[in-house]
């Protein structure tokens, strides 16, 4: 496959600084949910990692931003009455081989959760709340088959330079861990939103999902 041309790989890369700003607004959104919630707080029995790759090698870790753009995450999420032992994960990853010029970046939290059905669900608001973003493709639930476990998707438009860009991002949240993926490619950055194989997204997801989160021992 021959790789994508060099201007759609600069578009790429050049919208990467914002997807990285509106998925950690998402995670900052998405667990507000948890002040709503009553009742007692699950056992930590799993937390996240940034790798140095996903996805088999497809995707090289570019940035850890946990210790940083994370910092607002875990800041706003501290003193939640429904939050217990917050720590942020945000990386950005860089596509390899056949998907050079792609970029995924990965942003949410670990902890103790309460109601953590509905994180998913404020994440993807949030995302759609964040500057300079507008949907393109309403948030739905998608379940791949075979996993049991439901994300929901949409896809946002982002401009950058006056350039206007797709990006497709799904969210999952479970007791301890939560998180949002945005997978930014060449061919999808510039075609029309509603083209964009959201599914496909999903599965990405669930694959991210199981490698970045680790049994506690």
């Amino acid at each position: 496959m021959a790789p994508p041309p060099r201007h759609s790989t600069g578009k790429v890369l050049g919208i990467l600084g914002v997807v990285a700003v509106v998925l950690v607004v998402a995670a900052v959104a998405g667990y507000q949910v948890f002040s709503r919630s009553s009742g007692g707080f699950p056992e930590a029995k799993y937390r996240m990692s940034v790798p140095g790759e996903l996805l088999d090698g497809t995707y090289k870790l570019t940035q850890d931003l946990s210790d940083t753009s994370g910092k607002a995450i875990v800041d706003e999420n501290r003193s939640r009455a429904n939050v217990r032992d917050p720590k942020a994960v945000v990386g950005q990853y860089a596509g390899q081989g056949e998907q050079a010029g792609s970029a995924l970046v990965v942003s949410g939290m670990y902890g103790r959760f309460k109601n953590s059905a509905s994180a998913r669900d404020d994440m993807m608001r949030g995302a759609a709340e964040a500057q300079g973003a507008t949907v393109a493709v309403p948030a739905r639930d998608i379940t791949p088959a075979g996993s049991g476990i439901t994300v929901r998707c949409q896809v946002l438009t982002s401009d950058q330079g006056g350039a206007r860009s797709n990006v497709p991002l799904c969210a999952w949240g479970d007791d301890n861990t939560g998180a949002t993926v945005g997978v930014v490619t060449a061919e999808d950055a510039s075609k029309d939103p509603s083209d964009i194989d959201l599914d496909e997204v999903a599965r990405t997801t669930l694959e991210v999902r199981e490698e970045m989160r680790e049994p506690i021992r």
